[in-house]
């Protein structure tokens, strides 16, 4: 991404991920801008993908105008930040049954990021924290922890590579 056009573009990306994620993460998953490159739409002309080189970075909502994150960026951010940033920690009994993109009950979390708000985007690892799945955290961090019943995090995508 060279000309002015793309700076601006970059720029309110980094704008949208550091209001969604941090200005930590955003700089973890943008720290090489010069490989990262747009898919829009042909219908409607909205940014859809960011992939870094070959690989998705980011599936951008313009719905809701946020990111999702993908096991690409899920991965750049865990090998980075300590845990549990952005993070939550389950059970290893329940590791496979999330690996195939089952829901998160509240008694199954060891540990989880105390600044996730609901709605936010959620990596679920396992004690080796190894990616497990990635989804979307359903109600505030209090909650998940007062409570022994209820979904904490709805799955999007279990990581399926390592069954």
């Amino acid at each position: 991404m060279k000309n002015s056009s793309s700076f601006l573009i970059l720029r309110k990306i980094r704008a949208i991920s550091d209001y969604q994620f941090g200005p930590a993460i955003t700089d973890v998953l943008f720290d090489n801008t010069d490989i990262i490159h747009l898919i829009f739409s042909k219908n409607t002309g909205k940014m859809k993908h960011i992939y870094e080189k070959e690989k998705i970075l980011l599936n951008f909502r313009p719905k809701i105008g946020l990111f999702t994150l993908t096991f690409h960026s899920a991965s750049k951010i865990i090998s980075e930040l300590p845990i549990p940033k952005m993070r939550a920690v389950v059970l290893n009994d329940i590791s496979e049954f999330i690996r195939k993109g089952r829901n998160v009950f509240c008694k199954h979390l060891l540990e989880i990021d105390n600044k996730l708000r609901p709605l936010d985007e959620v990596i679920v690892v396992n004690h080796k924290d190894e990616i497990l799945a990635i989804g979307r955290l359903s109600m505030p961090i209090p909650y998940i922890k007062a409570f022994n019943t209820g979904i904490a995090i709805n799955v999007r995508k279990g990581n399926k590579s390592k069954l």
